[in-house]
């Protein structure tokens, strides 16, 4: 067996690259380059099931809207019974959520702040009508506030018994955005506000108020968009009287029965341009508010 020797003094040898890190190296560069490609084609993805399933309903909704041109489109957006239809929807949805603001406000700080039995059955219910079929809320309300009602309450084919409804189905909107805020809210600057002997009222309205108003305008904007396209729960309790409780959805399936899509279609886009104003403006506004806590933090 021959050995090879190395002379004296001679520098050792480099060894060999090492095949793992060539391996990595080529490895990383892979990732590198489809990276982009991986987030183009995720993009892909998501803009064409939008496109499917939100963009394309609306555009041929809005398209249909002007089947009678520009005029038809005015005239059937200012019908009188459009009109009061109109404005019995926009004014119950906005006492529902000044309502709901205010007490769903107080029932996120109930859970969050108070401990008592039942609480957890409590605070699942608060989801109940996410998950129920607003067409039983209507059934359940009809058979307690209808004509034979149980407890002598009729608010069947009134304003009341609207709001009730849109109430019932929006609290958990304002309930959700308030609560998480709740729970991370800092309990040491209350007490260091009570410390210096200011009142619950004045620390509610000071310390805690702030840090809560943007979750409650939020919440309560969102409640006003699901309540102005809300159907379900009030197809029964409404008694959907022209002029009187007659929603705007209800005046839309009426158009449709008397076979005039593109009057239906018109009020439809009007009804969709005030939710999506709604969720535009809360939007903004919340950009505008984190850049200003950015800006004085």
């Amino acid at each position: 067996m021959s050995t090879t020797t190395q002379p004296v003094g001679a520098p050792p040898s480099p060894a060999p690259p090492s095949a793992a890190p060539a391996r990595a190296s080529s490895q990383g560069g892979r990732r590198r380059r489809g990276g982009p490609g991986g987030r183009a084609l995720g993009l892909g993805v998501v803009g064409l099931w939008l496109s499917v399933m939100v963009l394309l309903p609306l555009a041929a909704l809005t398209v249909r809207s002007f089947d009678d041109g520009l005029s038809g489109f005015w005239a059937a957006v200012t019908a009188p019974a459009a009109l009061a239809a109109l404005e019995v929807t926009l004014g119950v949805s906005v006492v529902v959520a000044l309502v709901n603001a205010v007490m769903g406000t107080l029932v996120a700080w109930v859970l969050v702040r108070d401990e008592f039995p039942g609480q957890r059955v409590v605070n699942a219910l608060i989801d109940l009508p996410f998950a129920l079929p607003t067409i039983v809320a209507s059934i359940v309300l009809l058979s307690l506030y209808g004509p034979n009602s149980p407890i002598g309450v009729h608010l069947n084919a009134t304003r009341w018994g609207l709001g009730v409804a849109l109430a019932f189905v929006t609290l958990p909107f304002v309930v959700r955005s308030v609560q998480p805020v709740l729970i991370e809210l800092d309990r040491e600057v209350e007490e260091a506000a009570a410390s210096l002997g200011a009142s619950n009222t004045t620390i509610f309205r000071r310390v805690v108020l702030p840090s809560l108003a943007p979750a409650v305008i939020s919440g309560t904007g969102l409640a006003f968009a699901r309540a102005v396209g809300e159907y379900g729960s009030v197809v029964l309790i409404g008694g959907n009287i022209p002029r009187e409780t007659q929603v705007v959805s209800q005046y839309i399936q009426q158009q449709i029965e008397i076979d005039s899509p593109a009057a239906a279609a018109a009020v439809s886009v009007a009804l969709l341009s005030v939710s999506f104003l709604t969720l535009f403006v809360l939007r903004v506004w919340a950009t505008l508010s984190q850049r200003r806590e950015a800006s004085t933090a």
